[in-house]
This record gives C-alpha cells, structure tokens and sequence, in this order.
C-alpha cells in the first residue's frame, strides 16, 4: 500500500483490503486497551499513530506530536513501531526476550515490527511494552534527549 491520504482512522481501515484490515483492526484494538492514559489515537505519516497530544507537549523538534507507537500496512508486509521500545535500551532487551520467547519469528528494525500474518505477531507482549510507558515517561526521557543534544 502506497503512503495512505486518509485523515481519520476509519478512513485508513476502510481503504485496506479485507484480510490487512481485520489483522490491523485486532492489533488497533490490543493497543488501544494497553495504551496508557493521556495519549490520544490519529491518523499521522499516513499511518495510524499513538502520540502525546499537543496539550501535554506543545513544542517538539519536528512540530509533530511526540510519537509512542504507530500502526501500518506496508506494501508487503504490517508494521507496529514501537518507539518507546526503541528509546529505552531495558525495556527493548526486555521486549526482544519476550517475544522470542513465543517462538514466533522476530523481525524487527529499530522500531519497526514486521509481520505478515496477525498469528505472527505476540499480541500480549506488544500490549505489556505499549503499556509499560506513561505518558509522564516518555514526555520526560523526550526532554532528556534533547535537552542532552542542545549541550553538544
């Protein structure tokens, strides 16, 4: 799937084919009961996204909203970013541990878990990493690292 236009969630999933949009519409639904308070669900880089609103965190590097997790289907593949996993060395070791632990086939990129079919993805361990940082968390390691970056 090229980059989507869409501008709300429904959109996104009305215009995949039916076989993506069930695995997508599952794992959008285990995100979003282990998403901690205080983050908010868009549309965002043509993707589904899991960001700090603005109201918490009203200026970043890019005028984005600061980005937790994000929701895709790529051309060949689905795609779950996990930035949280990505910024937090423990937390990615603890991550990559678990979900090999499932015996299911761990391809991930930096932040970006890849998966075919929704039966490869270890649900109950994407929700436990999505839910083990708050938005307090990752707003204060956030401005950690650029407080960090703006010293060099």
């Amino acid at each position: 799937m090229a980059t989507s236009e869409a501008t709300t969630v429904r959109e996104y999933l009305a215009e995949l084919p039916p076989e993506r949009r069930e695995a997508i519409e599952v794992v959008r639904r285990a995100v979003l009961r282990a998403l901690p308070k205080g983050y908010q669900e868009q549309m965002g880089h043509g993707m589904i996204e899991y960001v700090v609103p603005f109201t918490r965190l009203p200026k970043t590097y890019n005028t984005q909203p600061l980005q937790l997790a994000a929701l895709a289907s790529q051309k060949n593949y689905m795609a779950l970013y996990l930035n949280n996993v990505y910024m937090d060395e423990a937390l990615g070791k603890w991550f990559e541990e678990a979900y090999r632990a499932t015996g299911k086939r761990f391809d991930m990129g930096k932040s970006c878990v890849r998966f075919k079919r929704l039966e490869d993805l270890p649900l109950d361990v994407v929700a436990e990493a999505i839910g083990r940082t708050s938005v307090e968390e990752f707003v204060a390691h956030y401005e950690r690292v650029r407080a960090q970056a703006a010293q060099r």
